[in-house]
């Protein structure tokens, strides 16, 4: 792991494989860390160079400052980092608030894109009022307290029955987290939707748009996936079935092998 400093602020990131690849930049769900991407970035190193990165207050990156955090923050992150290795344009994959990076990037940065997968987001995630209130309750009560209700929705039961030890091990990782970064992105969600934004975006020519869901989803259904993929002009979606919020921890081999897909198909992989 590696720490850069973007706008006064410490950011966490790993940066593997070869320069002479072409560069994915992986962005991961609110509440996690990189650590997301672990079980799949074996199967992309032979072909891409991978950069992953925390999010403010997550995993081992500083804690956001006083101000307000917005999509455009983070999307700015994503955009330095591709600067620190040195990629004029990237492949993108991000899940859930990974997913909303995505999203901005396409809106306002499309022409630095080379493809980019969406998992388990939308363009309208939830409401106001949901987010606002989970908000203050984090700030009251604490992430690591409400870590018990809170991961159980990212997985399908299936996931706990093939792993028993893994709801306890995203709990921790949960709790270790920044009270209040969690809480301002929280409400960014609640403020920001990119309904309307991306119609026009999602140029074939240009790069390619891929949406992946999971039928277990209960943070972001099938429905919400459906929803996006309208607002991209009807980019492709395929959802995974059995595999809840987060199918690079749920199904890493499937997941590795449909992004793989994308990242190869049509456009190639983006080598002069």
């Amino acid at each position: 792991m590696a720490f850069h400093t973007i706008n006064g602020r410490s950011v966490a990131y790993r940066l593997l494989g070869s320069d002479v690849n072409p560069l994915i930049v992986l962005a991961h769900p609110l509440g996690m860390s990189q650590a997301v991407w672990d079980d799949i970035i074996p199967a992309l190193l032979p072909r891409y160079r991978v950069l992953t990165w925390d999010l403010p207050g997550h995993g081992a990156s500083q804690a956001a400052s006083g101000a307000q955090i917005t999509p455009a923050d983070l999307a700015a992150e994503a955009l330095a980092l591709a600067e620190l290795a040195a990629a004029e344009r990237f492949h993108f994959a991000g899940t859930s608030i990974g997913g909303v990076v995505g999203q901005q990037l396409i809106a306002e940065h499309s022409d630095r894109l080379l493809s980019a997968t969406l998992t388990n987001t939308g363009a309208v995630i939830g409401n106001p009022d949901l987010w606002n209130t989970r908000a203050g309750r984090v700030r009251q009560e604490g992430l690591a307290a409400m870590s018990e209700e809170i991961v159980p929705r990212w997985f399908a039961p299936q996931a706990f029955e093939a792993s028993p030890a893994l709801k306890a091990g995203w709990c921790v990782q949960m709790g270790r987290g920044d009270d209040e970064s969690y809480a301002q992105l929280c409400e960014m969600l609640g403020r920001n939707t990119f309904s309307g934004k991306l119609s026009g975006k999602n140029a074939p020519h240009e790069f390619r748009v891929q949406l992946f869901g999971g039928s277990e989803d209960m943070a972001t259904p099938p429905a919400t996936l459906e929803a996006l993929a309208a607002e991209l002009d009807g980019a492709p979606l395929e959802i995974f079935d059995g595999v809840g919020h987060v199918p690079s921890v749920e199904a890493p081999v499937l997941f590795a092998q449909k992004l793989i897909a994308v990242l190869s198909a049509d456009l190639g992989d983006g080598v002069a």
